[in-house]
């Protein structure tokens, strides 16, 4: 993927991961578990990447792939040095970062990272966290993002009913990135979510954004019985995108252009994923702008009249725990 950036870390307790954010501004996502994040500057550092660091991490390969575990030893400490250039040394930004029990236990609280940093992320007691990045020119400052000002949106009605947690949006009520756009999606058992199938892969003006995608699922497992869902890809002009496939817990699926959509949670299954989103601009605002398939867009206009899913919004009252 040429914009996007994806990396899920599963940290045993006391472990830390540190890497090089390069080119790329990132969100540390709690799925399961808290933990501290620490970011230096590493503008004035040596071009090389220090020892005991990861390169800036990549994104998943093409078509179906798995983030599997990801994690290294605590790289060294970093020499102190200031956010700007000539700035006296400075203490790097600490985020303490309370996470959450699983990804269906509502909004977690987040950190945002510039490009350009050293970043180390430390789970005194273990846990599973996302890197989302984008590959951006602005480097904007280090900051929190707390789990009260994530707008949680439900979308669509009846087997259409998904909950949207809108922690990095693009928009005047999103979390400001430069070129960064994340959400999380959470889709009931049975329900098709995605739907109608939609495109951002071509840039007009006030009607559609150029913008590739990632998205990164886990499934609800029943009793000992893992859980599974399907997702569609499908050509459009700008490109041959075309996939379907079976989705479990650590799959990704990259979008580099195409309608996507439906992703469907098999019944008895609530189905998450994660969306990671960029693209090159225009020199106009970050935004997402869709284009539905013309074939299946009608279906919005059945939603007026129907009900939200009354298994929405997640987490459920004395439900299941998805951990």
């Amino acid at each position: 993927m040429e914009w996007t950036r994806l990396r899920v870390l599963e940290l045993e307790p006391g472990e830390t991961y540190g890497f090089a954010s390069g080119d790329a501004e990132w969100i540390v996502l709690p799925l399961s578990g808290a933990c501290e994040v620490r970011c230096r500057d590493s503008r004035a550092a040596a071009p090389q990447t220090p020892a005991g660091l990861d390169a800036p991490p990549d994104g998943v390969g093409a078509g179906l792939a798995e983030s599997g575990p990801q994690a290294n030893p605590a790289p060294p400490a970093f020499e102190a040095r200031g956010f700007g250039d000539g700035a006296p040394a400075a203490e790097p930004h600490v985020f303490e970062l309370l996470g959450r029990s699983g990804v269906f236990g509502g909004p977690t609280d987040f950190a945002y990272v510039p490009r350009d940093a050293h970043v180390e992320v430390t789970a005194r007691h273990g846990g599973r966290f996302a890197l989302a990045g984008a590959r951006c020119e602005r480097r904007l400052p280090a900051r929190y993002g707390p789990a009260a000002d994530v707008h949680v949106e439900l979308r669509g009605a009846g087997h259409c009913s998904r909950q949207v947690n809108n922690f990095a949006a693009a928009g005047p009520a999103g979390f400001e990135c430069d070129r960064l756009i994340a959400v999380e999606v959470l889709t009931p058992g049975g329900n098709w979510s995605s739907y109608p199938p939609h495109k951002h892969d071509e840039h007009h003006p006030g009607e559609e954004s150029r913008l590739e995608e990632i998205y990164w699922f886990e499934i609800a497992p029943h009793a000992d019985t893992p859980g599974l869902g399907y997702q569609r890809v499908t050509p459009s002009p700008a490109g041959k995108t075309d996939i379907l496939a079976e989705v479990r817990t650590g799959d990704a699926v990259l979008i580099p252009d195409g309608w996507h959509g439906p992703s469907m949670a098999a019944p008895g299954h609530d189905m998450y994923y994660l969306n990671v989103m960029a693209g090159p601009g225009t020199g106009g605002p970050r935004e997402w702008l869709i284009r539905d398939h013309p074939d299946h867009g009608w279906i919005r206009g059945t939603w007026q009249g129907q009900d939200v899913d009354p298994r929405l919004p997640f987490p459920r009252a004395g439900a299941e725990d998805h951990r």
